[in-house]
C-alpha cells in the first residue's frame, strides 16, 4: 500500500465507526449465455445483462425479450438477481420499442431496470412501475444533492461516477438515506471519458458509445502535427510508436475490497458484458474466493490470467494512473477445456471427460479452476478422442452408462478401440451395438469435441481447464 493509499485507509477507518457492516453483492457481466451460466456456477450474488436493444453493449451476445425468462429463470434457481441495463441516452425515434422491452422485463420478473436517462426512467415507471431502479454511472452521480434527486424520482441504487474516491464515497453514505444502494465498478476496462460518456467515437467513425456502440478511440495511437509543418509529428509524452494520450489502464481493487466495504458500498460490479466467459468465471471466481474472506495476495495473480491491460486503482485513492506506452492486452492462459464429466478408478486416479475449448497436448501440465476450491494442476495422460456422445444432447449417466458398456465388451484392462461412432474393429463384434467409441490421440484439436484423459486429482463438471501460454501476446 502506498501513502496515498494509506491516508484514505485512515480516513475509512474513521467513517467505519459509523457506517455498519453491510453483506457486499458481487456483480458480474452476463453478455450471452455462456457468461451468464459461468458468472453463476462461480458465485456472482447477481448478475447484469441486456436485451438485444437499450444497453451500452451492442457488440455483446445479449438476450432477446423472448430468451429474458428463460435467463431470469436460472438466475434465480441459482440464488442470483438479475439486473437489465437499459442506459443508453435516447432519442425520439429510439424510445418507439421501449414500452414493449419494459413490459417484457416485467414479465420476466427481473430485479431491476438500469437507467441513466430520464426519459426512459420515465417510460419504465409508466409501464413497470413495480420494477426496482438502479441508475447507472452514465447519469454521472459523484454528490449527495444529484444521488437525493434520483431517488426522490424512485431509484433505490446509484451506481458512482468512475471519478469518485473512496473518501468521497464514504462520504456520501452519510448523506443519503440507507435504502439507497450505492454500486461501483471494481474490475475492468476504463473509459477515458466522464463516467463513460464518451463524444469520440462518435465523432470519429459515427459509432455512437452513448448507444453501446463504442469503437474505443480512445486506445488507438495518436501523434500531432501542426498544419503549418506537414509531416512533421510531434509527441507530447510518447515511446518509439507514438502518443497515448488517452490510454486508459485496466481496474483493479481485488486488494481493497474492505476499503470499499467500509465505505459503505453495497455491491461490486465486474466491467465486461463483450469479454469471454473465461473472462467471467476466473475474475468472478478471485472476487467471490476475496470476498469469503481469504487473502487477496494469495487471488491477485489470478488476475493476470486473462486478457487485460496494465492494472490500476482507478480514482479511489486519487487521480487515475494513465498510461503513455503502447500498452497492449496481455494473457498467460488459454482455456484449453470445460469437464463434462469423472469418474473415480482408483484412490489416486480419475477419468475426466471435457469439451476441447483450444487445443492441448498429452502430457500437457492444466490448470483446473473449481468453484470455492483453490486452483489445482495436473498431467494429461492416456488422452483419447470420444466418438458418439453429444455433450449438449446427452446428460453424464448416459456417457458413464456408455463408457460402462464399452469397457465391459472389451473384456481388457485397455480397451480396444474403434475409430468411429458406430464403426467396429477387426475383433470387436460385441461393440457393434455401442455407440461409443475412444480413439487414443496425441493432441485435443477439435473444437467443442469431446475428449477424455486420466488426471491424479478430482474433477467436477463445468471445472474450467487452462493451459499457461509460452507467449503471453499469443495462443500456443
Amino acid at each position: 500500500m502506498n501513502v496515498k493509499e494509506k491516508v484514505v485507509s485512515t480516513t475509512l477507518e474513521q467513517s467505519a465507526l459509523q457506517t455498519e457492516k453491510r453483506p457486499m453483492e458481487l456483480l458480474a457481466p452476463a453478455g450471452g449465455w455462456e457468461q451468464l451460466f459461468y458468472a453463476l456456477h462461480f458465485g456472482a450474488d447477481a448478475v447484469y445483462l441486456a436485451c438485444d436493444k437499450f444497453g451500452l453493449r451492442q457488440r455483446a451476445g445479449n438476450f432477446t425479450c423472448e430468451e429474458l425468462p428463460k435467463a431470469v429463470e436460472i438466475a434465480h434457481n441459482a440464488g442470483a438477481k438479475v439486473y437489465v441495463t437499459c442506459n443508453a441516452y435516447a432519442h425520439d425515434d429510439d424510445l418507439k420499442d421501449l414500452p414493449r422491452y419494459v413490459e417484457a422485463m416485467r414479465d420476466a420478473k427481473v430485479d431491476s431496470v438500469i437507467v441513466s436517462d430520464l426519459g426512459v426512467l420515465s417510460i419504465v415507471q409508466q409501464h413497470a412501475p413495480e420494477l426496482t431502479i438502479h441508475v447507472s454511472t452514465q447519469a454521472s452521480i459523484s454528490n449527495a444533492a444529484a444521488a437525493m434527486m434520483w431517488y426522490r424520482l424512485g431509484a433505490r441504487r446509484i451506481v458512482c461516477a468512475r471519478e469518485m474516491s473512496c473518501k468521497e464515497i464514504a462520504a456520501l453514505r452519510q448523506e443519503i438515506p440507507d435504502d439507497l444502494e450505492i454500486e461501483v465498478f471494481v474490475h475492468g476496462a476504463m473509459c477515458m471519458a466522464v463516467s463513460g460518456r464518451c463524444l469520440i467515437s462518435d465523432f470519429m467513425t459515427g459509432r455512437a458509445a452513448n448507444k453501446g456502440q463504442c469503437v474505443q478511440p480512445c486506445r488507438w495511437e495518436y501523434r500531432l502535427m501542426e498544419p503549418s509543418r506537414p509531416g512533421q509529428e510531434f509527441g507530447i509524452e510518447e515511446d518509439g510508436i507514438g502518443t497515448y494520450l488517452l490510454n486508459s489502464k485496466d481496474l483493479n481493487m481485488l486488494s481493497h475490497i474492505e476499503d470499499l466495504r467500509r465505505a459503505g458500498v453495497d455491491s461490486i460490479k465486474i466491467e465486461g458484458r463483450v469479454k469471454k466467459a473465461f473472462y467471467v468465471a476466473t475474475v468472478v471466481n478471485a472476487y467471490r474466493h476475496v470476498l469469503d474472506g481469504e487473502d487477496a495476495s494469495v487471488w491477485e495473480p489470478e488476475l493476470d490470467t486473462i486478457s487485460h491491460r496494465p492494472y490500476s486503482t482507478g480514482f479511489f485513492f486519487g487521480d487515475a494512473e494513465q498510461s503513455t506506452d503502447a500498452d497492449m492486452y496481455q494473457q498467460l492462459y488459454d482455456w484449453v477445456g470445460e469437464v463434462v464429466a469423472s469418474e473415480q478408478l482408483s484412490e489416486s486416479q480419475w477419468r475426466v471427460w471435457a469439451k476441447c475449448r483450444n487445443r492441448f497436448y498429452q502430457n500437457d501440465v492444466l490448470e483446473v479452476l473449481s468453484p470455492h476450491m483453490p486452483v489445482r494442476s495436473l498431467e494429461v495422460l492416456d488422452l483419447a478422442e470420444v466418438f458418439g456422445y453429444n455433450p449438449d444432447t446427452q446428460d453424464t449417466a448416459y456417457l458413464h452408462e456408455q463408457w460402462s458398456a464399452f469397457r465391459q465388451a472389451n473384456h481388457k484392462e485397455k480397451s480396444t478401440l474403434i475409430e468411429g461412432a458406430n464403426e467396429a474393429s477387426e475383433n470387436s463384434e460385441d461393440l457393434n451395438n455401442l455407440s461409443y467409441a475412444e480413439v487414443p490421440s496425441d493432441v485435443a484439436r477439435k473444437a467443442m469435441g469431446l475428449y477424455v484423459f486420466s488426471s491424479s486429482c478430482p474433477l467436477h463438471c463445468h471445472d474450467i481447464l487452462r493451459v499457461k501460454r509460452k507467449d503471453p501476446n499469443r495462443k500456443n
